[in-house]
């Protein structure tokens, strides 16, 4: 059965004292509400609304970058759940089959439990998703009869009895998106708070003869972040269960908690992580690479076998292939390093490509940007560069080509050819100590004065 996501991310988060909207804050380096949008994924949506407020453009350019195709509603004042709900009626208009609500502040329901709460929408009119809390405090009750789910309450409206049920209200829903838009239509705002309670269309449903039940997930999954001390604790929940993930799929972490992941990190099998590594979006490292520590990698690709740092940082762009070495205190930047390519030293590459088997020496520097443009360099396969390299793009180094020592290198240089563009050095007898002798002299008449 086709399913569309409505995403609940409208809302102000003033606890979290911030002028940016709350749903655009970020664990693992996603904002908030990108991690619902992956877990909805799962179901393979045929459309996804994302219903904004608070921020309302700063949220939709955030989502456009991640989905071109998301759908947009703008919920202008926030009155309830309900509320928010039906603001992505005229953008599902059309769309058959089912919907399920999520929340743009809560970044951890799997998609596992998505999958589990498909399969129950087959016998239920409406599915909620609701967990054990350890602590149910102000959390709503979902009162059961067997598997039927007779009403959510609200804690404030809860009776001593039912605030004694543990079983609670995640908020995530899944219903049939034309019976979804008709029971939120119907909800009142007769309660403690005068809003529109989305908890309410389960009531409606049984009165209008509609089963509901609820799905059971762990509590960590259903987080939700309303404040600073949430989006830390949501951060290290997110890097506790990645480090345990890449753990039991082969990859070696050698101080587990010093490693900080990505939320689209990928890491092959046999990879080997050092301590103190951060890997920003965008990475992928594969089978046999090291990872050396104090590194910092985004927007790369490490090729099989290849070796990173320690104290490297690869930058958006950086391609490394199968065996390449790249050593300490160097720096790469939208460059391609070939096979067994080595840049071992205190280097900085961007915009360029470097062959394989050849060997960048310490101090090498592509000077890749003239103050406007950036330009790039070429360095062919099986070369030498010699240490203390400037590059000045665009230049090429053809294959099997090397450049001495200290030199600038303005031109091209042929393959199989030596580049030398320094000046020939002259030394001066006797010139350091008569040097020093007037400099110390000049000192003493400064002080006497």
């Amino acid at each position: 059965m086709p399913t569309s996501l409505i995403i609940l991310a409208a809302g102000q988060g003033t606890r979290m004292n911030s002028d940016l909207p709350k749903v655009l804050h970020e664990v693992a380096g996603a904002p908030l509400f990108a991690h619902a949008m992956g877990s909805g994924a799962a179901l393979e949506p045929e459309r996804t609304v994302l219903v904004v407020g608070h921020g309302a453009e700063a949220v939709r350019k955030a989502a456009e970058e991640i989905d071109p195709e998301i759908a947009i509603a703008v919920q202008e004042e926030q009155l309830g759940t309900a509320h928010a709900v039906l603001q992505a009626r005229a953008a599902l208009d059309g769309v058959s089959g089912d919907a399920v609500v999520l929340y743009g502040d809560t970044p951890f329901i799997r998609p596992e439990t998505l999958e589990r709460m498909a399969e129950a929408r087959r016998n239920h009119a409406v599915v909620v998703l609701g967990f054990e809390a350890a602590d149910p405090a102000r959390y709503g009750r979902l009162v059961m009869e067997g598997e039927d789910l007779l009403r959510i309450v609200e804690f404030k409206d809860a009776s001593e009895a039912e605030r004694a049920i543990r079983f609670c209200n995640s908020g995530v829903v899944m219903a049939d998106a034309a019976t979804l838009f008709d029971l939120a239509g119907a909800v009142g705002n007769d309660n403690a708070s005068g809003e529109y309670y989305l908890t309410d269309i389960v009531e409606i449903a049984r009165a209008r003869g509609l089963s509901a039940t609820a799905v059971s997930c762990d509590e960590a999954e259903t987080m939700g972040v309303n404040s600073r001390s949430d989006l830390a604790a949501a951060e290290a929940a997110f890097q506790a269960r990645a480090r345990a993930e890449a753990l039991d799929n082969g990859v070696t972490l050698i101080a587990p908690e010093t490693v900080f992941f990505s939320a689209d990190t990928y890491l092959g099998r046999d990879a080997l992580i050092e301590p103190n590594v951060i890997f920003g979006p965008g990475v992928t490292v594969e089978t046999g690479a090291r990872i050396r520590g104090f590194s910092h990698l985004e927007g790369c690709h490490v090729g099989a076998g290849a070796t990173v740092g320690p104290f490297a940082r690869l930058r958006p762009g950086a391609e490394l292939a199968n065996d390449a070495h790249i050593g300490n205190f160097v720096e790469i930047k939208n460059a391609e390093i070939g096979e067994g390519a080595k840049v071992n030293h205190l280097t900085y590459i961007g915009d360029a490509s470097v062959g394989e088997a050849t060997n960048i020496g310490a101090g090498t520097v592509t000077c890749n940007y003239d103050g406007v443009m950036k330009h790039r360099t070429e360095i062919g396969a099986r070369s030498f560069i010699g240490s203390d390299t400037m590059l000045v793009a665009p230049v090429r180094v053809g294959d099997d080509a090397m450049t001495a020592t200290g030199s600038v290198i303005t031109k091209d240089i042929p393959d199989g050819a030596l580049g030398v563009a320094r000046v020939r050095q002259d030394n001066k007898p006797g010139f350091k100590i008569k040097f020093f002798e007037k400099l110390k002299a000049a000192k003493a008449a400064k002080k006497d004065t």
